[in-house]
């Protein structure tokens, strides 16, 4: 399927969500009343995986229906009898972003979003059952002996560790530099500059922060990430930076990149070859053991031609 195709699926499916409103839903029966209880099983398999915890994703905790209705960092996501005024349905909507759930496409379908607009509409009944747990074989986990690593095995870092300030109206405003690490496709951006070089964590900035190669590590002012989630992500680079649905990305060769660390013997950074050339632009007489900064871009084979190294 082309980007158009795709696009206009994507499309029909928004259309198709906003007609299921909770007055008129085909999808839901006339005059059912939905709980929280009947909303549990959603919850545990699209959500609870990074907003459960104490470490939950902006302090939004989705595992207890109290949690849910006290609301997170900014505040309620739900409004009783105000479903289209509510965080969470602009949220699952994509009318907000970034859309959730954050490991998506695939988002929720358009018979489940409408199902958390009749609960919100009809007052937030409770039901039974009053909290969830993540099945374990969604939790964030190491990946089996064998098996690749996708995106849906560090979303979840992601979200619990980075996404509190890399994303608009975060800890710190604006996403530092315009980078959200909010959604797959925001984490491989490269309009600006590249950030994960798939099949290679070493050319990669993103790499080099969490591992304090380059400063400022992050996350900013720690605590830093654990050995095991530094390796997961850099075997998920190294793999190819795989999707959800396990597709290796593209290298977007010819896209820019700006990375900083110690120079080493022979034109290397921290062991990772850099290609000087005669336009090369060379400032502050860098030498082996000096923190430096490198401009360049990806080329074939994703080699960092460098335009400009100096030292920092």
């Amino acid at each position: 399927m082309d980007s158009r195709s795709r696009y206009s699926c994507s499309f029909l499916l928004a259309v198709l969500a906003a007609s299921l409103s909770v007055t008129g839903s085909v999808a839901l029966e006339a005059g059912e009343i939905v709980t929280y209880e009947m909303l549990a099983p959603v919850l545990a398999q699209r959500c609870v995986m990074c907003h459960s915890g104490e470490a939950a994703a902006a302090n939004l905790r989705l595992d207890s229906f109290d949690s849910l209705l006290k609301g997170g960092r900014s505040g309620p996501v739900v409004k009783a009898g105000q479903p289209a005024a509510s965080e969470l349905i602009r949220r699952l909507k994509g009318s907000r972003l970034p859309r959730m759930p954050m490991t998506g496409p695939p988002f929720l379908s358009a018979t489940e979003i409408a199902r958390f607009e009749r609960w919100i509409a009809t007052g937030l009944p409770r039901g039974d059952v009053t909290s969830v747990e993540a099945p374990e074989n969604i939790q964030p986990r190491r990946p089996a002996p064998g098996e690749v690593v996708t995106y849906l095995h560090v979303a979840p870092v992601f979200a619990t560790r980075c996404a509190s300030c890399h994303t608009d109206g975060g800890l710190l405003g604006r996403a530092p530099e315009g980078y959200r690490l909010t959604s797959y496709r925001a984490t491989l951006a490269s309009h600006d500059r590249v950030r994960v070089v798939p099949g290679r964590p070493e050319a990669s900035e993103l790499i080099r922060r969490i591992r304090g190669q380059a400063r400022p590590r992050m996350p900013l002012n720690g605590p830093y990430l654990s050995d095991e989630e530094i390796q997961l992500i850099e075997v998920w680079v190294a793999q190819g930076a795989r999707n959800a649905q396990g597709r290796v990305a593209v290298i977007p060769e010819g896209a820019a990149v700006r990375l900083h660390g110690t120079l080493g013997p022979g034109w290397q950074l921290d062991g990772l070859p850099l290609s000087i050339s005669a336009g090369t632009r060379i400032d502050k007489s860098p030498g082996p053991g000096d923190y430096v900064q490198v401009r360049g871009r990806l080329g074939k084979a994703a080699t960092v031609e460098v335009e400009r190294l100096r030292r920092r």
